[in-house]
């Protein structure tokens, strides 16, 4: 049933039709006070400025549906998105709201205090269940956070954990891996490894040193291509090669094609390069052979110096070995030094590298061994643009105690 009622002048009457067909449609409260305050705020300046507006209800069974419609003057303009309830667009100055209607029974009727009363009271108890539902709200939120911020407390405890024992990890497995210096009565040995990514303690260089059953100290240093703990396993299997070789009497010029041949047949594409000493600390002799690898230098105590360079292919390369060895006589006082090429290319120049490298090992061939790594490895890589892993390997000549 469409009811169109008369032209409204006064905002209280038009207040007062509003709460009797939603009560007579058992309308809850709250809509209602919505329903009410937004249709008095459309209306309010048209019946102040004198003009009548007109209000039409009806119901639409399909809902059921209580529909309301607000008609004011067609050039009103009705924005409606602020409203506490917002209506239907229904062409110039036209206002619709489809109300549901429940299926209770109609309220009574009420005096119009008793109603905006009522209103106000819903309007409040939903402002006090919101804060209620607020309030619950940041208490859970809060009780959450307490809860993340304690797994998060967890969390960075096992974290720490397993860096201390990755830590242990890696110091064991760098102590398996890089032996320490042997016992030679004459020569003071010391050495300085630093891997090229900080979380991957091991890499493709290695080192080896040991005594023969002559007395000869025998040195390898291998740098074996590529990273990580695949380039270290195929430096152990040179270093393990050599050392067998040796063992077995193998001459020092024939180690590293021996070596190469012996690995070919186990993994064809492991490829490392190569530098073999022997010292008899007994005479000072010192031979070596290389492998394509950088060449070792000598530091004489009177402060000459020079690079020890010897020809040779290795592991893995075309036409592998040693092409020769050669010989030296250290003296009193003479320091050898071996690296790999993680030392000298840190700054992306090899030559430039290898003069620093000659430059600071005389700046500081008078310090203990153990400093010297230390000092030299900090001097060359002040600048770092080329990141490889390092081995610096120190030995001084010291003459042998003669025998009581």
């Amino acid at each position: 049933m469409n009811r169109d009622t008369s032209p409204v002048l006064d905002l209280s009457q038009l207040k007062a039709g509003l709460r009797a067909r939603c009560a007579e449609h058992g309308v809850p409260v709250e809509t209602r006070a919505r329903l009410v305050l937004a249709v008095a705020l459309l209306a309010r300046p048209v019946l102040a400025a004198g003009q009548p507006v007109r209000v039409t209800d009806e119901v639409d069974p399909s809902g059921p549906l209580l529909v309301i419609t607000l008609r004011l003057p067609e050039h009103t303009p009705v924005a409606g998105a602020d409203l506490p309830l917002v209506p239907e667009p229904g062409g110039p100055g036209v206002a619709v709201w489809r109300i549901p209607v429940p299926q209770v029974p109609p309220a009574p009727d009420c005096p119009a205090e008793t109603a905006a009363e009522q209103e106000l009271a819903a309007v409040l108890a939903r402002l006090d269940g919101l804060e209620r539902e607020q309030w619950e709200l940041k208490h859970e939120l809060a009780e959450t956070n307490s809860g993340v911020l304690a797994m998060y407390v967890q969390l960075e405890e096992r974290d720490e954990q397993l860096r201390r024992s990755h830590a242990q990890i890696f110091r064991q497995l760098e102590d398996a891996l890089r032996p320490p210096p042997p016992v030679v009565p004459g020569v003071d040995l010391a050495v300085h490894y630093t891997p090229a990514e900080a979380d991957a303690p091991t890499g493709g260089d290695l080192y080896d040193w040991f005594v023969l059953p002559d007395g000869s100290l025998h040195i390898t240093v291998v740098d074996a291509v590529g990273h990580g703990v695949a380039s270290t396993r195929n430096a152990l299997h040179v270093t393990h090669a050599v050392r067998t070789l040796c063992l077995e009497g193998y001459p020092l010029g024939e180690l590293v094609e021996r070596t190469a041949i012996a690995l070919r047949i186990t993994d064809p594409r492991l490829m490392a390069t190569v530098l073999l000493a022997r010292l008899d600390p007994r005479t000072g002799r010192l031979e070596l052979a290389n492998g394509s690898h950088p060449p070792a230098l000598l530091v004489r105590a009177d402060g000459a110096a020079e690079y020890l360079t010897v020809p040779g292919r290795g592991v893995g390369f075309p036409l592998p070995g040693s092409f020769e060895v050669r010989t030296e006589t250290l003296a009193e006082g003479d320091l050898l030094l071996l690296h790999t090429d993680g030392l000298t290319e840190c700054r992306g120049d090899a030559e430039e590298g290898e003069a620093r490298l000659l430059a600071a090992a005389t700046a500081h061939a008078a310090l203990p061994v153990g400093e010297l790594t230390e000092t030299v490895v900090a001097g060359l890589r002040t600048v770092v643009t080329h990141t490889d892993d390092t081995l610096l390997l120190a030995a001084r000549y010291r003459t042998a105690p003669s025998p009581r």
